[in-house]
């Protein structure tokens, strides 16, 4: 990622290298039981193409107020938070388990981005209910049966123009039934228009935007 800090590509190399190690046996996971299992062992990253697309869609857009829903170990977390440090916005991340955002909080300081992430730990259904607005975007990545109930919270406080990124819509497979729910749930929000893009594990773009009346 061009225009990078050395220690922002220094944490970067650190989770190729983790990568790397969980592909082959990532490839093995084809039913949902057998993830389930191991989950939360694992990067589970969006990947490089739709986490530079997020920076890219964050910095066009000039969002200040960016939100995470998801931010596991912090791999998108790391190139969310060097969105925020570009735009002079704030990134508001949210995980579930203590042990991974612990690990997502080192390495974003190693990658000297620490001040421009806000931690938030717990349910997200829940702490969404606090989280500041208007939001201007919002990477979705968190266990698929909490997309609806979270967009559902954070919806109302969306900007006008602002966007939302869903991971894990075609893949892994098992995930497509939930994936098309909350597409189907996304378009029957008022002012929202989206588009299915078959970019890595599929991502749902979707905008809120607001028609003069």
């Amino acid at each position: 990622m061009e225009n990078t800090s050395p220690a922002f590509r220094r944490v970067l190399q650190e989770y190729r290298e983790r990568l790397a190690g969980e592909e082959a046996y990532q490839k093995s996971l084809t039913v949902k039981t057998d993830m389930m299992k191991v989950r939360d062992t694992l990067l589970l990253p969006v990947g490089e193409d739709i986490a530079q697309l997020c920076v890219d869609l964050i910095v066009a857009r000039n969002a200040k107020v960016i939100v995470e829903l998801g931010s596991s170990y912090g791999y998108s977390t790391l190139y969310l938070a060097e969105a925020a440090r570009r735009t002079g916005g704030k990134l508001f991340s949210y995980e579930i388990h203590p042990d991974k955002q612990q690990h997502a909080r080192e390495r974003i300081a190693a990658a000297e981005l620490a001040p421009h992430v806000q931690w938030c730990l717990g349910d997200a259904v829940k702490l969404l209910a606090d989280q500041p607005g208007p939001i201007e975007f919002v990477l979705l990545d968190l266990w698929k049966d909490m997309y609806i109930p979270c967009l559902d919270v954070f919806y109302p406080k969306l900007a006008n123009n602002g966007l939302i990124v869903a991971d894990n819509m075609l893949y892994p497979e098992f995930n497509r039934p939930e994936g098309a729910a909350y597409r189907a749930a996304v378009r029957a929000k008022p002012e929202m228009e989206a588009v299915l893009l078959p970019i890595g594990q599929g991502i749902d773009l979707a905008c809120r935007s607001k028609r003069a009346s």
